[in-house]
């Protein structure tokens, strides 16, 4: 009844936004900003498990359960949106700045996230990662998007290696600064664009997914073992 209820109410919301009336967000509370923002959320996450047969949905969710009771808000955003379920580390955790070795106190988030990758032992799992659009200078590497690969391709690593999971799961992306999250005029949007994010996708969505790979990598293959 719930999830019915609210289901409903950010159905309402669209029709509204979409409907061509005006909304002067301007006069609006932060708190009803804050209250759209939220249904926006609810009504992507709604999207994505509606897409899903009810057990890969079921999964998704529990996994979803498991991040955040892991992980804190200071270690990973946790989210559904159009890929699938993301978990949003920023590079700050798990790497210096212009780096790609993993910091010693990246392992301990990295575990966190590994062991919930163990309870979705079916799903496949995207690793993709992200920089801001600050040139490369001295730190050695040809470009963002070299970094952004070698950082993603980093984690994957870790997961194969000190977990044991399936490399066959593991799809790497290096996207560089081309998609930001939030701009890159300042240093805390900066900041909040350097990132990796652990996607567990749909199984529908893990050939298109791998063929995403290989276009932006060029036909390389970004990640090996």
């Amino acid at each position: 009844m719930w999830l019915r209820t609210k289901t409903a109410a950010v159905a309402g919301m669209v029709i509204v936004l979409g409907s061509g009336c005006a909304i002067n967000f301007a006069k609006r509370s932060p708190w009803d900003i804050e209250q759209l923002a939220e249904l926006s959320a609810q009504l992507e996450q709604f999207k994505t498990l509606a897409q899903l047969k009810a057990e890969e949905a079921e999964e998704l969710r529990r996994a979803k359960s498991l991040l955040e009771q892991q992980l804190n808000s200071d270690e990973a955003k946790i989210g559904y949106d159009e890929r699938g379920l993301v978990a949003r580390l920023l590079d700050q955790v798990l790497f210096d700045s212009g780096k790609a070795e993993l910091r010693p106190g990246a392992r301990g988030v990295l575990d966190k996230v590994a062991s919930v990758l163990k309870e979705v032992q079916g799903q496949p799992i995207g690793i993709e990662g992200h920089t801001d659009n600050v040139p490369i200078k001295r730190s050695g590497w040809a470009s963002n998007d070299a970094l952004s690969e070698a950082r993603a391709a980093a984690v994957a690593t870790y997961f194969v290696e000190q977990h044991g999971l399936d490399r066959s799961r593991i799809t790497v992306i290096g996207y560089g600064e081309s998609r930001p999250i939030a701009s890159n005029s300042s240093a805390a949007g900066r900041q909040k664009n350097r990132r990796v994010e652990v996607i567990i996708l749909p199984k529908s969505s893990e050939q298109s997914y791998h063929d995403e790979a290989q276009r932006v990598s060029g036909g390389q293959p970004a990640y090996s073992k």
